[in-house]
């Protein structure tokens, strides 16, 4: 398993949110998903200047499902609808393989 946290800058969570319900079924088509989602109040320790108000972790079975996810067309496509509308910053905190399914 891939696996990600991000960490966003979130200017608009109704606009966010229809991304999140928009892209939702092409994340599964590539065998993704979601495990952990938070809203942040307040960040202590940061290693970036940009603000941070959301974290998750996004996974998918393997680095090339992930790569094939982003730059599908109809994702881009809800990307640029949603996410650039919503969303300030984006901040990859970690990638990595893991065990979990």
């Amino acid at each position: 398993m891939y696996e990600m946290i991000v960490g966003l800058d979130v200017t608009d969570d109704e606009v966010y949110s229809n991304y999140r319900h928009a892209m939702k079924p092409i994340l599964s088509a590539y065998g993704g998903s979601f495990g952990y989602d938070f809203q942040v109040s307040e960040v202590l320790l940061s290693q970036v200047t940009e603000p941070i108000n959301r974290v998750f972790t996004i996974r998918f079975p393997n680095e090339s499902r992930k790569n094939e996810f982003f730059t599908d067309q109809d994702y881009v496509k809800v990307k640029e609808q949603f996410f650039s509308k919503s969303v300030r910053y984006t901040t990859i905190i970690a990638r990595f393989e893991s065990d979990a399914s």
